[in-house]
């Protein structure tokens, strides 16, 4: 049987045309016309995803966001968004929703985001052990002060987040592995967290800015395409 998936879209094409394309996959879909309607209609019924408009009337995709997320629940959430901007897929993160797709969208891409927080939401990938570290240790360029959330590159001192201090500390512990965006996930946010992989990118993305002396171009947090990072010590 395929997901539930709650709708809140305030345009009425856009709506119906979601609708459609989401139940000729095989979805359950159930629809609100704005953010206050969804909020009222999420607690009557069992949803397997939320797909937020950011823009609507009465509440926004973001507040309704931040609603869900305050309230405990941890369905996954995809904004629709036709902002393009950085900082509004950050604000978007930061506030709990999962992943995002601009608009117009194509309809191919529009399934595959939502059955890949689908596919996350199933995973069961283990979660990583993670060694007592020294209260400061070395992550590339960067001393990492576990008492003071910080990262010194040669003087420039920035604050870790506590996601932040989390992955350094993972990496850390498992130089020189491939450790999988899955597993990294379930370390840092808990096996319980429905999140995806844009979410982790994004947070891998800020820690690179505070340890890598070039964060374009990095010498120890690397990519591994198709799987996820590597930590590799500095010689």
């Amino acid at each position: 049987m395929k997901a539930h998936i709650l709708i809140a879209e305030d345009d009425t094409n856009i709506r119906l045309g979601l609708i459609a394309t989401l139940e000729s996959d095989g979805y359950s879909v159930t629809a609100a016309s704005d953010g206050a309607q969804a909020l009222q209609i999420f607690p009557q019924q069992k949803f397997d995803l939320v797909m937020l408009d950011v823009m609507m009337p009465k509440k926004n995709g973001y507040d309704v966001c931040r609603d869900l997320r305050s309230g405990g629940s941890q369905v996954p959430i995809l904004f629709l968004t036709a902002k393009g901007e950085e900082i509004d897929k950050v604000v978007g993160l930061k506030l709990g929703a999962d992943d995002y797709v601009l608009k117009p969208f194509g309809v191919h891409e529009l399934l595959a985001r939502v059955e890949a927080l689908l596919r996350r939401a199933r995973s069961t990938a283990p979660a990583l052990a993670t060694p007592e570290l020294p209260t400061e240790f070395r992550l590339g360029t960067a001393l990492i002060d576990r008492r003071k959330f910080t990262a010194d590159v040669a003087g420039r001192v920035s604050a870790l987040t506590a996601r932040e201090m989390k992955l350094a500390e993972v990496f850390a512990a498992h130089a020189g592995e491939v450790l999988s965006r899955d597993s990294l996930l379930n370390a840092v946010w808990g096996v319980d967290y429905y999140g995806t992989t844009r979410t982790l990118d994004q947070h891998v993305a800020q820690l690179r800015k505070k340890v890598e002396a070039v964060p374009d171009e990095p010498k120890s947090i690397m990519t591994v395409h198709g799987v996820g990072y590597r930590y590799d010590e500095l010689e």
